[in-house]
């Protein structure tokens, strides 16, 4: 079966050999890009890569314009700052010679964050749904946080896929303040709202959610960030959004 690797860029000359190195394997890669000003194109070009420069609409179409142009039968749909570790790359490869039962697999995905592998927080294992049918699956319209939906059944894999995400605070805060921003357009397209008292005990209880229960305290010091700046950006994403119907009202008068 032919195996199409899929992926969204702009501005990753950081990650993308990585990332490419780990999928030359595949019948054929499909970049998408957001017009990167750095070398992304350049490494693309060297895997071989097929390149696209759509208009952007967010996460979700981007991702679907990808899936729209792939050719192969199955399609491993990665991110730039991800590795398909060697062990996985074998599974796959022993998955797709057979026939695959499912419709699509999970994967399991290891996340680095300020160069540590972070094992609670809810990071791990973090299984993701990255393999799958073509004919089967497409990717939500979300503006972020886009996921793949497929018809059938979904199983999962053994090995893992590595994430080399956050490596700096100024990255995880960059990334913050546009994922807080998307999150909150979404959730006004959506015409929902929150009142000041929910808005002020959301952000606590994220970041008790990350460090007791989901045990984010066995990450160290690691660990206490991630949950400090997760609980920042749901107090981001509710004021932005709070924001939002302010303008709107200051807009009918």
């Amino acid at each position: 079966m032919r195996l199409s690797a899929i992926l969204i860029t702009k501005n990753e000359e950081a990650n993308l050999e990585r990332c490419l190195h780990s999928v030359e394997w595949v019948d054929e890669i499909i970049v998408v890009d957001s017009d990167s000003i750095d070398r992304t194109i350049e490494i693309a070009k060297k895997f071989g890569a097929k390149i696209f420069n759509p208009e952007w609409k967010g996460f979700g179409p981007a991702k679907q314009y990808a899936l729209d142009q792939a050719t192969g039968d199955w399609v491993l749909s990665i991110d730039a700052d991800e590795e398909v570790s060697f062990t996985l790359k074998n599974e796959i490869i022993q998955l797709l010679e057979g026939e695959p039962e499912l419709c699509g697999y999970e994967i399991p995905r290891k996340t680095q964050f300020l160069g540590q592998w972070i094992l609670h927080s809810g990071w791990y294992p973090d299984y993701v749904l990255r393999l799958f049918n073509k004919g089967e699956g497409c990717f939500t319209e979300a503006l972020v946080h886009e996921k793949v939906e497929v018809k059938g059944k979904v199983g999962k894999l053994n090995n893992q896929l590595l994430h080399y995400s956050y490596p700096t605070i100024e990255d995880y805060t960059r990334k913050l303040d546009i994922y807080s921003s998307l999150g909150a357009e979404e959730l006004y397209k959506k015409g929902k709202n929150i009142s000041t008292l929910k808005a002020a005990l959301k952000p606590p209880c994220a970041f008790l959610r990350k460090y007791i229960f989901q045990k984010g305290w066995k990450d160290g010091w690691e660990g206490f960030l991630i949950a400090y700046l997760t609980s920042t950006g749901t107090l981001l994403k509710y004021a932005k959004l709070r924001l939002k119907y302010r303008d709107a009202e200051k807009k009918k008068y």
